[in-house]
C-alpha cells in the first residue's frame, strides 16, 4: 500500500491577491456599504488572515477608496455597453437603473457622497469617477447626435440635466417603500425624453 501526501498550497502572485483582495472589498462596498469595509472583513471573506490584508493595503483608506474605484469602473462598463445604436445604449442605461439592478451602487454613491464630506482623497477619487460617467454618457449624445439619433441639442446640458435625474431617482434608494409609483419609476426615461425632445415613451 503506498501513499499519497498532500501537495502544497499553491501561493498566488502578488497582482492576483491584490486583485482578489479589491474584488472582496468592491463586493462589500455594495452589498454592505463603505463603512463595512475592514481589513478583517475582507479576510474573512477570503478565509486569510487579516495581516495578508495589511501586506497589500497597510491603510484601510486605501483599500476603501480603491475598492470604490474597482465596483464605479465595473458598474460602468454595465451602463454603458459597446454594442448597439446610441438610441439602444441610452435605453440600456435608462433601464438598467429604473429597473432597479443599479440600486447597489445607487446606494454605493449615496454613501460614498456622504462619507466624502469627512474624507478628502475619497472626494477626490469620486468627483473623478463622477466625470469619468460624465464623459461616457456625453460621447453617447454627441455619437447620437452625429447620426441623427437624437436632435441638434446641447449634449452638455442634457448630459447634466439625465444625471440629476439620476442622482435624484437614486436618493430614495434606502426606502422601504415606492413612495412616488410611476411617476418614480419612470422618472429618467421621462426627463432624457425631455431633455433630447423625443416622444413621450420613446425610450422605453
Amino acid at each position: 500500500m503506498t501513499s499519497s501526501t498532500p501537495s502544497p498550497r499553491s501561493r498566488k502572485r502578488p497582482e492576483e491577491r491584490r486583485e482578489e483582495i479589491l474584488g472582496a472589498a468592491a463586493d462589500i462596498a455594495l452589498e454592505e456599504g463603505i463603512e463595512r469595509i475592514t481589513l478583517r472583513a475582507v479576510a474573512d471573506r477570503l478565509g486569510v488572515r487579516p495581516g495578508l490584508i495589511t501586506h497589500y493595503f497597510p491603510a484601510a483608506e486605501d483599500l476603501v477608496i480603491e475598492a470604490f474605484t474597482r465596483a464605479a469602473e465595473v458598474e460602468r462598463e454595465r451602463f454603458f455597453p459597446a454594442a448597439g445604436t446610441p438610441v439602444e445604449r441610452l435605453v440600456h442605461f435608462i433601464r438598467y437603473i429604473e429597473s432597479g439592478t443599479s440600486a447597489p451602487l445607487a446606494r454605493l454613491w449615496l454613501n460614498a457622497r456622504h462619507l466624502s464630506r469627512f474624507s478628502e482623497p475619497l472626494r477626490v477619487v469620486l468627483d473623478e469617477q463622477d466625470a469619468l460617467d460624465r464623459e461616457r454618457l456625453l460621447a453617447l449624445l454627441r455619437e447620437g447626435v452625429a447620426a441623427g439619433e437624437f436632435g441638434e441639442v446641447d449634449v452638455e446640458v442634457v448630459c447634466a440635466r439625465i444625471f440629476i435625474a439620476v442622482d435624484g431617482s437614486g436618493s430614495y434608494v434606502n426606502s422601504g417603500a415606492d413612495l412616488l409609483g410611476e411617476a418614480h419609476a419612470r422618472f429618467i426615461s421621462d426627463v432624457a425624453e425631455w431633455a433630447l425632445g423625443m416622444p413621450s415613451g420613446a425610450l422605453r
